[in-house]
């Protein structure tokens, strides 16, 4: 009799220690996946106990499943890296459970080779930031503090025939003409300025909310599109200049960080990578890199004639003349500008 009571006590310690178990949720999916494929995520329960039912978050935004999972698609996600999250209900609580995972592009870049069209005269005190072909001139901005300035430059002599120079404690960064007026980024003063075409007359000023620092600047019909740095593109409002969303830029191996001076053309965005004689090209829709460019032999051009400071003097500044289809490309302190077409390996 008492060994029965004995083994009741302990079933009955068993039975209770069992009901209060705690929930311990897993999203359960890939950490990894591709542009251009379906993911499955389902949220399971460590120790097999009851899920009333389950609510699916993509980058804060509900997603429908059913019986505890969900199936999405990639491209209407994004490339990047994307934030899941599940909210739980179980008897009597609820419990939000956080993970991510990556989608990286499904093929690898195009590789490009070049060919020189023309050179032309550059000012090697110019440590080049911005450039833009308009109207038939170059506008250029140079960087470091008590150095920075905004140029308009006549491309075939290299004469700088306007020059606005800016406050020595700002660090000068990239520009674009938007509507006749220049806006102009500086690098870690979380500030912008905007002048008038014509007289090189500052504007206004603007700070920057959402992204990281300034560093290249283009636009296309209704927004700026700004790098801030990191493997983000940033797409702003030129009327408020505010942050209005961003794309990350992808590989098929990696992200792609140091996206410094950028050019639109078409629906390409065109970017130097900071320390790298590189030029990338990057869906504007999406942000896969579709293509890469080694420039190093144009470095090795300039170095004929001029001595470089290596991972310092490089290959930065990209400008288009869409009218007469013409790509312009520099680097920092370099004596030449380059006019080069791009050629894809096959």
């Amino acid at each position: 009799m008492k060994s029965r009571i004995i083994a009741f006590l302990f079933l009955f310690v068993v039975f209770l220690t069992s009901c209060d178990t705690p929930y311990k949720f897993t999203i359960e999916g890939p950490k990894k996946t591709t542009w251009n494929s379906t993911v499955s995520f389902a949220l399971s329960e460590e120790n097999n106990q009851p899920i009333d039912s389950v609510v699916f978050f993509i980058n804060g935004k509900k997603v429908e499943g059913t019986n505890n999972q969900i199936s999405i698609k990639t491209n209407d996600i994004g490339i990047g890296k994307q934030a899941i999250s599940a909210l739980a209900f179980f008897p009597g609580k609820t419990k939000k459970v956080n993970a991510s995972f990556e989608v990286f592009a499904d093929k690898a870049p195009d590789v490009y080779t070049y060919k020189i069209i023309n050179t032309y005269p550059h000012d090697k005190g110019a440590y080049t930031q911005g450039l833009e072909f308009y109207k038939g001139f170059l506008y250029e901005t140079t960087g470091r503090r008590g150095q920075s300035s905004l140029r308009k430059v006549d491309i075939k002599s290299g004469k700088v025939l306007k020059q606005y120079d800016l406050d020595k404690k700002y660090f000068g960064e990239g520009m674009t003409i938007y509507n006749d007026t220049i806006y102009w980024l500086t690098w870690q003063a979380n500030k912008g300025f905007i002048f008038d075409l014509k007289s090189f007359e500052k504007i206004k000023e603007f700070n920057y909310n959402r992204s990281k620092e300034g560093w290249g600047l283009t636009h296309n019909e209704t927004e700026l599109i700004k790098s801030d740095g990191t493997s983000k593109i940033w797409f702003l409002d030129p009327s408020t200049q505010k942050e209005k969303r961003s794309l990350q830029v992808y590989t098929n191996k990696y992200d792609l960080k140091d996206l410094n001076e950028l050019e639109l053309i078409g629906n390409d965005l065109y970017a130097n990578k900071y320390q790298q004689n590189a030029l990338v090209i990057i869906d504007s829709q999406t942000g896969i890199v579709t293509g890469v460019a080694n420039l190093t032999g144009l470095k090795e051009e300039v170095e004929k004639t001029q001595k470089l400071v290596p991972q310092d003097e490089v290959l930065n500044g990209i400008a288009f003349d869409k009218e007469n289809n013409r790509l312009f490309v520099t680097g920092k302190n370099w004596g030449k500008l380059f006019e080069i077409e791009l050629i894809k390996k096959q």
